[in-house]
């Protein structure tokens, strides 16, 4: 089958897709949906909590232009993906604001060339290492405190990480464990949940955010909060790990961990500003010295991991910006910038990038619940990192062989139908140009089409 061919079977999939959705709304005689997006209720009042999800993300590209690829391409053949993630999510409510969180998770299946190749890869659900395989493990085990400051309350939604249906206008709100950093730091409500939105990582979150993560996401760490209703603080202080994309983390915290700082503010109704900061502290290689190695003859090719030293520090900072407009659309804006002369480590191989997008509710259609997003950022390296790749250099994503450096770009758009209840699908695209910031290669395009259901 052709690539042209794909994509008309994808986007006829899409309408049929859309289709189906909205003759069964017209069947209910109904336009306004049901208010139910959990197939199981969850009582607001209830100690215990118990849900899980699941999320299936098949992804597809066509044929496209390669004159030449290395060990971490984005391969230039067509294939196809399938990645499986669920989660079981646990707490209980125990006296004196305290709750405690358990969750259990599996992530299987592939992503498009094994996850490697692009800087802004296609499917967030994906696993770095292919070879950990879909045991369950352990996502999330942490407790959460909340330190009331004020005797006025407000409403809150339940979710698996807070379960309180009120919460002090003014608190302390503590949390230590297992947890996934990006779960409390940089999230935007038009562009951080790949279940329902974007699926791409650049998209999702800011990609050059090199958050403490193991090779699935998660770390250890002790977060605080202090909430106001107009702006809140969070500190965080984690585990890195061991090696760049590694499963295992350093437990000497003399010598390698990760601070993160953010302020939120929300100055006016509807209006959320988000300004981060992190410093990380690892076992990291030097790009320039890489470089050094190879062009002094050390070195075969250069090699980040054999300069790797103790005690390096990669610093960033970003920006996250929303606002929700008094009817169905949303827009958002991220930025962000970490110094380049030290190795990428934990999340991908960004030095700086910028994004904008919005999303619009099905609303005018008579479809509430349905969204229709479209997002574009472009993401960018220092100029030691792009020299230690022109070279033959390789990091723990990316690596042609050679590169003609530019951007890497990418749009992504996507629409997402409720069906019932806790169910929902979605179908989207991703155009990417100079894939891997390689403008020998691509672009590319790439179909995806989702199936959603929490429980």
């Amino acid at each position: 089958m052709s690539s042209r061919e794909r994509l008309h079977t994808f986007v006829l999939c899409l309408l049929l897709l859309v289709g189906g959705a909205a003759i069964a709304n017209a069947q209910t005689g109904s336009d306004t949906p049901t208010l139910a997006t959990t197939i199981f209720p969850h009582p607001a009042d209830s100690r215990w909590w118990l849900s899980g999800q699941i999320n299936l993300i098949w992804q597809a590209h066509g044929d496209f232009r390669s004159p030449y690829q290395g060990d971490n391409s984005f391969r230039p053949e067509a294939e196809q993906a399938l990645s499986r993630l669920w989660t079981i999510y646990t707490g209980v409510k125990l006296p004196g604001h305290v709750e405690l969180l358990f969750d259990v998770e599996s992530a299987g299946g592939r992503g498009l060339s094994d996850a490697l190749g692009l800087a802004g890869f296609t499917n967030l659900d994906v696993v770095r290492n292919p070879t950990l395989g879909a045991a369950p493990y352990v996502a999330r085990a942490m407790v959460h405190v909340t330190i009331p400051l004020d005797t006025d309350l407000a409403d809150a939604t339940p979710t698996p990480l807070s379960l309180a249906a009120r919460v002090p206008v003014r608190r302390v709100e503590i949390r230590a464990g297992k947890l996934g950093m990006a779960d409390f730091f940089d999230i935007n409500a038009v562009g951080s949940d790949s279940h329902f939105q974007f699926t791409n990582w650049t998209v999702d979150n800011n990609g050059a955010y090199d958050y403490a993560a193991d090779t699935r996401g998660y770390t250890y760490a002790a977060i605080v909060e202090y909430d106001t209703p107009r702006w809140a603080l969070r500190f965080g202080e984690a585990l890195m790990p061991a090696v760049a994309n590694g499963i295992d983390m350093d437990w000497n915290i003399s010598r390698a961990h990760a601070e993160n700082l953010e302020l939120e503010l929300h100055p006016v109704t509807g209006l959320g500003v988000r300004l981060l900061g992190y410093a990380n502290h690892a076992n990291m290689g030097s790009y320039n010295e890489a470089i050094h190695g190879f062009l002094t003859g050390h070195d075969p090719k250069p090699d980040v991991v054999a300069y790797r030293q103790q005690g390096r520090v990669k610093t960033g900072v970003g920006a996250n910006v929303e606002y929700s407009f008094p009817r169905s659309l949303r827009v958002f804006a991220r930025t962000g910038w970490n110094e380049g002369n030290n190795e990428s480590f934990a999340y991908t191989e960004v030095n700086n990038s910028v994004q904008a997008g919005g999303d619009l509710t099905g609303a005018f259609w008579h479809r509430s619940l349905d969204r229709l997003g479209v997002a574009i950022v472009s993401n960018g390296l220092s100029t030691p990192h792009r020299q230690y790749l022109a070279l033959g250099g390789e990091g723990f994503l990316l690596g042609d062989g050679t590169l003609r450096y530019g951007r890497e770009e990418i749009l992504e758009t996507y629409y997402t139908a409720h069906l019932w209840r806790g169910l929902s699908a979605s179908g989207g695209l991703q155009f990417i140009d100079h894939p891997g910031y390689n403008r020998d290669r691509g672009p590319v395009l790439v179909g995806m089409l989702r199936l959603h259901a929490d429980f």
